[in-house]
C-alpha cells in the first residue's frame, strides 16, 4: 500500500533512545551505530534522527511511518525465506550513510538535505495488525536504514515475534555490536548492502567504514541470523572482477550457503555521470561467485536473467523458476533439493 499523508512530526518525541550514554556538560553519547556520534544539547547525530535534548536522547521517528506496502519477499531481496510470501514493509525517514546513489534518497536524506522530520502515526500494534489482515509471513525493516529507527523495529519485532511472524532487516550492516545483540532475540533474517570491499569507496561514496559492515556480517551469522547480502555494481567504481573475486572469497569464509545477489546499477540521486552496469558485468560477478564456490549467487534489475533462478548446487536442478518477483516453479520439498536430496539452505524452505 503506498502512503499518500505525510505529516511534519514535532521535533520532540516522547520516546528516549536505546544504546546511548549520558556525559559531561550535556553531551551524550550514541551507540547505536559505527559512527558512535558523541553529540551535544540540541544537536543530533549524523542521521539526522536522534537529537540531544538536554542531555536525553530520542529518537525523532519513532512510530512515524514515511512508508508502508506489502511487498513480495523476493523484494527485498531475500530469496531463501519463505519463498513466495508476502512482507509488510515499513521505514521511517533518516539514513546513517550519505551514499551518492541512493535509490530512495527522497526519504533518506530528508532529515538531512532539508531538515525535515516527516511521517504518518503508526505504532508498532498498527504494524502488525496490518501485517496479519494482510496474509504477511513477515515484516520487513527496509527502504531506509532500519538501525535509525531501532527503537520502532525493536518494538515492533518484539511484538511481531508474539504473533508468529518473522522480522527481517535490509540494512547497510552499519550498527554495533551493542545494538545487534539487542535485536537479534527477534530478528530471523537480514539482507545485507555489502556495497563495495574497498575501505576508500565506502568513505567516498558512503561516509562510513568497511570494517564495520564485515564486522556485522560476521557477528550476524554467528548469532545464527539468515544472511542474504546485496551488492550493486555501480559502473566504474567497484564492478572489477578482482573486486568481485575478493567479495566471494569473504562470503565464502562467512559460509557458502550465503546466498549473494548483484544488482544493477541505474543512474540515479548524485551519481548521474555514469551508465547503467552492462548486463555482461553482472553475469561475469555471478560467474565469479559461483565458481569461488558459492551455492546461490542472484542477478538483480535483470528481469527475465537466468540468474534470477535457483538451482541445486549440488546436481544443478531448477528448483525455484522466478522472473522478477513471481514465481512459477517450486521444486524444494522440506527443504531438500526434490531430485538428489542435497539441503536447500533458508528458513521456511
Amino acid at each position: 500500500m503506498d502512503m499518500t499523508t505525510w505529516v511534519e512530526s514535532d521535533l520532540k518525541t516522547e520516546k528516549e533512545a536505546m544504546l546511548y550514554d549520558k556525559g559531561d556538560d550535556g553531551l551524550v553519547s550514541c551507540r547505536l551505530c559505527g559512527h558512535l556520534c558523541r553529540i551535544k544539547p540540541a544537536k543530533r547525530g549524523k542521521c539526522g534522527v536522534r537529537e540531544n535534548d538536554q542531555g536525553t536522547l530520542r529518537s525523532l521517528v519513532y512510530a512515524r511511518a514515511i512508508a508502508r506496502h506489502v511487498d513480495p519477499i523476493e523484494k527485498k531481496p531475500i530469496f531463501h525465506l519463505a519463498p513466495g510470501s508476502r512482507s509488510y514493509s515499513i521505514a521511517t525517514v533518516g539514513c546513517n550513510f550519505k551514499c551518492s546513489f541512493c535509490q530512495n534518497a527522497d526519504i533518506s536524506q530528508l532529515p538531512i538535505d532539508h531538515r525535515t522530520i516527516m511521517g504518518e502515526p503508526f505504532p508498532p500494534e498498527q504494524v502488525v495488525a496490518a501485517a496479519r489482515a494482510a496474509n504477511c509471513r513477515s515484516i520487513s525493516y527496509t527502504y531506509t536504514e532500519p538501525t535509525i529507527f531501532f527503537e520502532y523495529a525493536y518494538d515492533t519485532a518484539k511484538l511481531a515475534q508474539t504473533q508468529g511472524l518473522l522480522n527481517i532487516f535490509v540494512t547497510n550492516g552499519y550498527m554495533t555490536a551493542d545494538a545487534l545483540e539487542t535485536i537479534h532475540p527477534y530478528l530471523d533474517a537480514a539482507n545485507v548492502d555489502l556495497k563495495s570491499f574497498r575501505d576508500e569507496f565506502y568513505k567516498e561514496q558512503c561516509g562510513a567504514k568497511l570494517s564495520v559492515v564485515l564486522d556485522t556480517l560476521k557477528m550476524m551469522k554467528k548469532l545464527g541470523i539468515w544472511v542474504e547480502v546485496t551488492t550493486l555494481l555501480v559502473t566504474g567504481l567497484n564492478d572489477s572482477a578482482e573486486e568481485m573475486q575478493d567479495i566471494a572469497a569473504f562470503l565464502m569464509d562467512l559460509g557458502p550457503e550465503t546466498p549473494w545477489h548483484i544488482s544493477r546499477f541505474h543512474p540515479t540521486y548524485r551519481l548521474t555521470d555514469r551508465g547503467p552496469t552492462p548486463v555482461a558485468v553482472i553475469q561475469r560477478a555471478r560467474d565469479i561467485g559461483l565458481k569461488a564456490g558459492l551455492r546461490y549467487v542472484y542477478t538483480g534489475n535483470v528481469v527475465g536473467d537466468d540468474g534470477e533462478k535457483t538451482y541445486c548446487y549440488n546436481c544443478g536442478h531448477l528448483l525455484i523458476d522466478r522472473v522478477g518477483y513471481s514465481i512459477s516453479k517450486y521444486d524444494v520439498a522440506a527443504a531438500q533439493c526434490s531430485r538428489c536430496r542435497a539441503e536447500i539452505n533458508g528458513i521456511e524452505m
